[in-house]
């Protein structure tokens, strides 16, 4: 059985994208399903295409109808964590209005054994708490007011930031999208905000 994969597809990209998916497996039929814009090759492959957001898609089956479908909340937020550094921005009408990009040391693994051990598993998860309370700190100031918010990085990270109280209504607008994104940095930011936004296509190809 092939193992579905998933691409991102910019807005600006997402008509182009179907025509190619076309050039390689055949002229598809499209369907709306489940809120979703699918589209079926007559080689088998078959591709589903979500709109950002958790938007769901309820028009003609066509991919310039999707595309015209594609709607941006007028202010969403990201949110990066993983141990040792995170990013948070606020995107404002398609702009990347406020952000911030940290890094906390948080030591490695030891091989060492016994109380040597417990101390320096003790002095790690302070560093990664610490990092944590830093990244709610600045989530707490830049995504308050948000309409949506795309998490990635490490999950138990996030949760952890999340978990502040102050968080609380941040985290209830968070939607369903998931970014695997190496250490956050600058530019590790810059490219979730596109990835945040794009058309997430589910590729199935033809056994």
């Amino acid at each position: 059985m092939t193992t579905p994969r998933t691409v991102l597809v910019p807005r600006e990209r997402v008509v182009r994208w179907f025509e190619n998916f076309a050039s390689r497996h055949g002229d598809p039929s499209y369907a709306v399903r489940g809120g979703r814009l699918t589209a079926t090759s007559p080689d088998g492959a078959t591709a589903e295409a979500e709109l950002p957001f958790a938007e769901r898609y309820e028009g003609v089956p066509d991919p310039q109808a999707f595309t015209a479908a594609i709607t941006m909340p007028r202010r969403w937020g990201l949110l990066l964590v993983r141990k040792g550094g995170f990013a948070v921005a606020l995107v404002r009408e398609g702009t990347v209005a406020e952000s911030k990009v940290g890094q906390r040391h948080v030591q490695g693994r030891t091989k060492a054994g016994g109380q040597s051990q417990q101390r320096f598993a003790r002095r790690r998860d302070n560093q990664a708490r610490q990092a944590y309370e830093a990244a709610a700190e600045h989530a707490v100031r830049i995504l308050t007011d948000v309409d949506a918010l795309v998490c990635g990085g490490d999950h138990v990270a996030v949760e952890a930031v999340l978990s502040d109280p102050r968080l609380r209504r941040v985290a209830d607008v968070r939607v369903g999208r998931w970014l695997p994104v190496p250490d956050p940095r600058r530019t590790v930011l810059e490219q979730a905000v596109v990835d945040g936004s794009a058309v997430e296509v589910t590729v199935t190809d033809a056994s």
